[in-house]
């Protein structure tokens, strides 16, 4: 069984993701990660993330970066919007990304374009999202816990800014599969989206 998670940055999707994975027992990616690794590389090697060629020479990352603690860190998920634009570098993960979905028995997998893009084959596909406010209020406490300065109006505006520039993108842009089911988490307690994406998912193997 393979499970599509896809939604803007801090709508839960993660967090539900990884809740479906240990639900059903199967391994699980948070592809964000994938973009996040290019962008720190990116950082790193000193190079220019609005460059197409610079971000994909950062593309051939070692799997070992996606245990470094710095992919969290919130200059390095910007970066990951920006990088994640080019489609060259799309196209250079595509490959992993697919292997990763079409392992023996399947797997979960959150991203921005799991449904539409990388596993349009999906046993179950969900589209998890939240109001920019909530999402930016969720981000910056966050940002705080991690001892993170940035102001709650900038966090919103990041957040802004890169639901723009990940839904205008020209290759795999951030949408809504047809047959995905929509989980709204903005008033929606962890436990009770968690139990709403299990019960989507339930409802879709059921057909």
């Amino acid at each position: 069984m393979i499970i599509a998670v896809d939604g803007p940055a801090a709508s839960g999707k993660g967090t539900i993701a990884r809740a479906l994975a240990k639900h059903y027992a199967l391994p699980y990616l948070d592809t964000g990660l994938l973009y996040r690794a290019v962008g720190l590389s990116v950082q790193l090697m000193a190079l220019d993330p609005e460059k197409e060629a610079d971000a994909v020479a950062a593309s051939a990352f070692d799997d070992s970066l996606l245990d470094d603690p710095a992919l969290r860190e919130d200059e390095v998920g910007l970066l990951a919007s920006v990088v994640s634009a080019h489609p060259l570098v799309r196209a250079a993960l595509f490959q992993r990304q697919r292997r990763f979905a079409a392992q023996p028995g399947g797997a979960v997998l959150d991203g921005r374009d799991i449904g539409t893009v990388i596993a349009p084959e999906a046993d179950a596909k969900l589209f998890v999202k939240a109001t920019p406010n909530i999402r930016a209020q969720r981000r910056h406490a966050e940002l705080q816990a991690r001892g993170g300065l940035l102001s709650k109006d900038r966090v919103l505006a990041d957040i802004r800014a890169r639901d723009a520039r990940d839904s205008s993108r020209s290759t795999a842009p951030l949408a809504m599969a047809a047959d995905a089911a929509l989980l709204d988490t903005s008033f929606l307690s962890i436990e009770a989206s968690v139990q709403r994406a299990i019960a989507l998912v339930e409802a879709r193997r059921s057909r």
